[in-house]
């Protein structure tokens, strides 16, 4: 597994974010949703950090930013929708097209992990994942994570593809 670092994402991270959103936005627009164009511009990444950090601040995100030991970004993970009460969030996830491969996927499904146990006092994790994305289904099950089959209600989809819904539950899981 590759060393990666995971931090909270910053108001000063505004232009390195760009550039890595920019760098990917078409190897991420093959399993995400596209932002739209006003997402890759000064102001909306701006707006965007400042969002997420909004909502950390409420408890509800955990806006991480996944850096190589030279500092620079590679990857982004998050854990959205956080509710305390329930103990539940889901994990997003994605690396840069030049990282794929080098397990850095792992690692910060790994770190996310214990972030969420340890730091968010969450006790069980979700993440969605289109059918198509084989790697990452193989990361979550490395991971820990359980396939509970297609989102429900069928069809859940985007861009035609159906969606995978998988779980795991913290300090049980492997990983």
């Amino acid at each position: 597994m590759k060393a990666i670092t995971i931090r909270i994402l910053t108001p000063q991270d505004w232009q390195p974010l760009l550039a890595f959103e920019l760098r990917n936005r078409s190897w991420f627009e093959r399993y995400i949703e596209p932002r739209g164009d006003a997402f890759y511009t000064p102001h909306g990444i701006q707006q965007h950090i400042a969002r997420y950090l909004t909502d950390h601040a409420e408890g509800r995100w955990f806006p991480g930013l996944m850096l190589d030991a030279a500092g620079a970004i590679i990857g982004r993970a998050n854990l959205k929708d956080m509710d305390a009460q329930a103990g539940v969030a889901e994990l997003g996830y994605r690396v840069a097209k030049d990282q794929v491969g080098h397990g850095v996927a792992t690692a910060a499904v790994t770190q996310m992990k214990d972030i969420a146990l340890r730091q968010c006092g969450l006790h069980r994790l979700h993440a969605v994942v289109t059918e198509v994305n084989l790697a990452s289904m193989r990361v979550l099950e490395k991971c820990g994570f359980v396939s509970m089959g297609m989102v429900q209600p069928e069809p859940a989809h985007w861009s035609g593809m159906q969606l995978v819904n998988y779980q795991c539950v913290l300090g049980l899981s492997a990983a």
